[in-house]
């Protein structure tokens, strides 16, 4: 499979569930109406020719007809929102113009292995579309579900882990343990180092988050929105308590680890960005969020706003 067709293959998989509804878990960085309205049409017919048919009908005066107003002038479509974050793209020369989005990976690659090293950007990230992973991941985060299959990120190795407590479990201690090389790795990289990839390579961002469903919208407007999202994630003092969600049904689970949920109902209620940031532990949640607001000031050249 080509570029261009892995890329076809990551935006239907994308646009597979409409943007608003993504639904599911979360886990390691979204018309019946016309066939209603038929079946009462259908209903009210066969109701009047059983039973109002046979009654006879005085006959009704039609009043004489009224000129009919001219159609309303559709009011114009809302403006797209301002632009709140702008990205000044460098003008690329001539000899290295910016690749196409289907077939940025090898210009990707390339510039995450110089940033992260080799090793470390085969064994953590994914590379392939990695555009379109990072771009749908971002948005994901401040919703219910951010499919791991979308992820630009390779997934913590090892179970979750959870530990007993009282009548019930807790999340383990050493859980956070599978979240520290990836951790690690981000506090190695130069942050106006990885902003400046950001920055070159913008317009892809920007395209991939229009075919996303997002036409008018500016992608790191969202990113900023995104990462002030996790940064007022809550920190838990105590042990966070868990519970293995029972799923009804003929087929096993394969991983039935994975299916664990908070016991707090607000917790529960996170979104899956917030969710992820519980789950690492509150010494990895620390560090994740000196690493965001170290790339949210240079990104915007601020501080995020005080909550």
């Amino acid at each position: 499979m080509g570029p261009s067709e892995e890329g076809d293959a990551l935006i239907a998989e994308v646009r597979a569930v409409p943007p608003r509804r993504r639904r599911s878990n979360a886990s390691g960085i979204g018309l019946a109406l016309a066939a209603v309205a038929a079946m009462l049409l259908v209903g009210a017919l066969a109701w009047w020719y059983r039973f109002g048919a046979q009654t006879p009908v005085e006959p009704v005066q039609v009043p004489p007809r009224v000129a009919e107003a001219p159609p309303a002038t559709p009011s114009p479509a809302p403006a797209p929102p301002a632009i709140q974050h702008p990205i000044e793209v460098p003008r690329e020369p001539a000899s290295a113009p910016l690749p196409t989005l289907d077939a940025s990976d090898p210009a990707l690659a390339q510039g995450l292995a110089d940033l992260l090293g080799r090793q470390a950007a085969l064994s953590q990230l994914v590379t392939d579309g990695f555009v379109r992973r990072l771009v749908a991941t971002v948005d994901n985060l401040a919703r219910a579900h951010a499919s791991p299959k979308l992820w630009p990120v390779v997934p913590a190795p090892q179970r979750f882990m959870a530990t007993p407590r009282g009548e019930g479990e807790v999340i383990g201690a050493d859980n956070g343990l599978r979240y520290s090389a990836f951790v690690l790795l981000l506090e190695q990289v130069d942050v106006d180092r990885a902003v400046a990839l950001y920055v070159r390579l913008y317009p892809l961002f920007q395209q991939a988050y229009e075919e996303l469903g997002y036409p008018g919208r500016y992608f790191n407007d969202r990113l900023v929105e995104v990462i002030d999202h996790l940064l007022a994630a809550p920190q838990p003092a105590a042990p966070v308590a868990v519970r293995l969600v029972q799923v009804q049904g003929p087929v096993a689970l394969t991983h039935p680890w994975l299916h664990y949920e908070f016991v707090d109902p607000q917790l529960e209620a996170l979104s899956a960005g917030q969710k992820l940031m519980v789950r690492v532990g509150s010494v990895n949640e620390r560090r994740l969020k000196a690493r965001l607001t170290a790339l949210r000031a240079a990104l915007v050249g601020r501080a995020a706003p005080a909550k």
